[in-house]
Parts: C-alpha cells; sequence; structure tokens
C-alpha cells in the first residue's frame, strides 16, 4: 500500500535531514522525495510517498506530526492527488534512428530541448506512469544520462474550495 505525505516543514536548514532521519531510524520506506519552497519562503513543502503497512503508514504520520520542524501534515491516496514528474534523458543515437525518436516524443508529448547530429536531450513532465512509460519505450536507444525529479502532488480540487 502506498500513502502519500504533503509536509509543511520551516524552511531552514536540517529539517529534510530530521525527517530522513526519521524514516531511517524506523525502516520506513521513501519511494519518493520532493521539497520545494511554498509561496510563504519562511515554510517548505516536502511531498513523501511511501509505502508498507497500513500500520506503518498510518505511524508515518503520527511520527511526521511529532517532529517541532513539521506545521502540517497531510495524506491522501494517489487517486485523490493530481501527480506529477519531470524526467530529462539524454540520449547518443544514429540518423537512422532520430525519426523513431521524434516520433516516440510526439506521441507521448515529449519535447525535444537539445539536440546534435549524435544527441538528444529529452523532457517530458507528466504523471509517474506516462514518465515510466516514455523510459521503457526509450530503453532500446543508447540512454547516455537520465535526471529525474520525485513526485509532485496535490490534492484535487473540491468545490468548497
Amino acid at each position: 500500500m502506498k500513502k502519500i505525505y504533503s509536509v509543511w516543514v520551516e524552511n531552514r536548514s536540517g529539517v529534510l535531514s530530521k525527517v530522513a532521519g526519521l524514516f531511517a531510524r524506523r525502516s520506513y520506506n521513501i519511494d519518493s522525495l520532493t521539497v520545494g519552497e511554498t509561496q510563504d519562503k519562511t515554510i517548505s513543502s516536502m511531498t513523501i510517498l511511501s509505502s508498507g503497512t497500513t500500520q506503518t503508514l498510518e505511524q508515518i504520520e503520527k511520527q511526521l506530526n511529532k517532529k517541532l520542524d513539521v506545521i502540517k501534515v497531510r495524506t491522501f491516496g494517489a487517486e485523490q492527488a493530481i501527480l506529477r514528474e519531470v524526467i530529462l534523458l539524454k540520449i547518443k543515437y544514429t540518423a537512422a534512428q532520430r525519426k523513431e525518436l521524434m516520433e516516440i516524443s510526439e506521441f507521448l508529448k515529449a519535447e525535444i530541448v537539445d539536440a546534435t547530429s549524435t544527441h538528444m536531450i529529452i523532457t517530458l513532465c507528466d504523471t509517474p506512469d506516462r514518465v515510466e512509460k516514455l523510459l521503457s519505450m526509450l530503453r532500446k536507444f543508447n540512454i547516455v544520462e537520465i535526471s529525474r525529479t520525485g513526485t509532485l502532488a496535490m490534492p484535487k480540487c473540491s468545490e468548497g474550495e
């Protein structure tokens, strides 16, 4: 079972280490972790995807709420959220492969952001499943480098907001 934790924390040095340490000490799994400032520069938002038993996931939420630097913890499942991930892939290719790479990019709405006669950088911002699909379709090519974010998540809009 997986759960998404949207954690607002004080934006100061050492907070990420404390949160990661909580997971490490208790052997909780972090599937994905992203951190960034919010509209308030004194607050950072952490999006943590974790997997485990129902009991483990409930315990993670309790432990996060005990941390002094944690302002707010919200939890939700993937079906209740909009999820996005970004990937950059640098691919070495031959002239014969160029057209196929362009077709795959167009098919998945990925963008070619840089290219030479032998290398191409492709990016995609989409759901984690679509990012995986792009990656699986490009594995047959010579992937030189991959840079990938963790998953970003935000609860879906509701009428009362």
